[in-house]
């Protein structure tokens, strides 16, 4: 390919992915410019990448204290950065549903857009995948699952027989129900593998990220859901596999590090030399090993792949309420369990809209999170 520069916008580029992107941008500074700079609420943070990338376009979500610290770079709405036509590569690392209205834009300008936010495509992957068709976009995952199945289908010309998502577990896979309800959020954010955000750390804590990772690896690889199944993998090692007709299966291996993926994703179809990526020392590795998920203690996997199932806007729902309680049981209004409580009754009182459009799911996103509100304050950490 030679050294194609690429145009990038990294839409939360103050969280873990975002801060882990320009760690390969910084590695391979003739190969991309970052043109657009998108952040949440860490304008400090942004300013320092303003000042060492200089992009065209910025945005944070406080516009009046963007503005007050006059930090460079033309402020720009997400949607309006994510389609832009100077940006041909836009990589999408918001955190949960803030991030569908940007991927949808950006599928719709027919960019690359690598794909960290697996909530877009959980609660509108019929319309982001009908887009990106339409547009001639490609959607490049991110997370190291879905990224290892992709890798995993390179070459590959006939559609595999089943998708096998790999967890670490969590940190509490060993616990009982009782332990479980008296974990802390503390406790919950020391991931025993991956370096994340605190969302998707809490997420895999409960096991609902592989639920959501189901929904998502339904609608990139068109595989109904009984054909996908996750094991449980202690030493994330192998971050997925793909099973064929004749029963061979392959998988890919690496490294637990997001910065391998990412990399993939920016590169395709390239694979770059990179010494500061971490290698496998196979000479340390000892074992292995594989489980089913425990179903009964981490319930949130089986409610996600059921809304997966169901449709319309009930992946919505369990996207909106999973945000709320998350954000609750870390404030300590809510405990570990509670979560669970919470995504269950709010799916068990959902009237769904089927084939839902972008706006009826923007309508059952907001009714989940008052709806969560109200449920919440009957439920109270012990």
């Amino acid at each position: 390919m030679g050294n194609v520069v690429k145009n990038l916008a990294v839409l939360g580029s103050t969280g873990s992915i975002g801060r882990q992107t320009l760690e390969i941008v910084r590695a391979f500074p003739q190969r991309f410019h970052i043109v657009g700079l998108a952040a949440a609420r860490n304008l400090d943070l942004l300013a320092e990448q303003v000042r060492e990338f200089q992009p065209e376009f910025i945005y944070c979500q406080n516009r009046e204290a963007l503005s007050r610290r006059n930090i460079g770079g033309k402020f720009l709405p997400l949607e309006e950065m994510a389609g832009h036509p100077d940006i041909d590569t836009v990589v999408v690392a918001v955190s949960g549903t803030a991030g569908l209205a940007p991927t949808v834009a950006a599928v719709k300008s027919g960019k690359r857009v690598a794909l960290a936010n697996k909530e877009s495509l959980v609660v509108a992957g019929e319309i982001i995948t009908r887009e990106a068709a339409q547009n001639k976009a490609r959607i490049l995952p991110v997370d190291s699952e879905p990224s290892a199945i992709w890798q995993c289908l390179e070459g590959e010309t006939q559609k595999p027989a089943r998708l096998i998502l790999t967890a670490s577990g969590g940190p509490f896979r060993h616990l009982s129900a009782a332990q479980l309800e008296r974990v802390t959020a503390k406790q919950a954010l020391k991931h025993p593998s991956w370096r994340m955000g605190p969302k998707v750390t809490i997420d895999s804590a409960t096991l609902m990220n592989k639920g959501l990772e189901i929904i998502e690896a339904h609608w990139l690889f068109e595989m109904p859901f009984e054909n996908i199944t996750v094991l449980v993998h202690p030493q994330s090692i192998i971050h997925s596999m793909v099973e064929f007709e004749d029963g061979s299966v392959k998988a890919q291996l690496g490294y637990p590090d997001m910065r391998l993926p990412v990399q993939y994703a920016l590169t395709y179809p390239e694979r770059l030399p990179n010494p500061k990526l971490p290698r496998l020392d196979w000479d340390s590795l000892s074992n292995l090993s594989f489980e089913p998920p425990d179903l009964t203690r981490f319930p949130c996997l089986k409610l996600a792949t059921e809304a997966g199932r169901w449709g319309g806007t009930y992946p919505a729902v369990l996207c909106a309420v999973d945000e709320v309680a998350v954000e609750l049981f870390l404030a300590g209004r809510i405990s570990f369990t509670g979560i669970t409580r919470l995504v269950e009754q709010a799916l068990a009182q959902h009237q769904a809209v089927a084939q839902p459009s972008l706006e009826e799911i923007t309508a059952a996103t907001d009714w989940a999170r008052e709806k969560v509100r109200q449920l919440s304050a009957g439920d109270r950490p012990c």
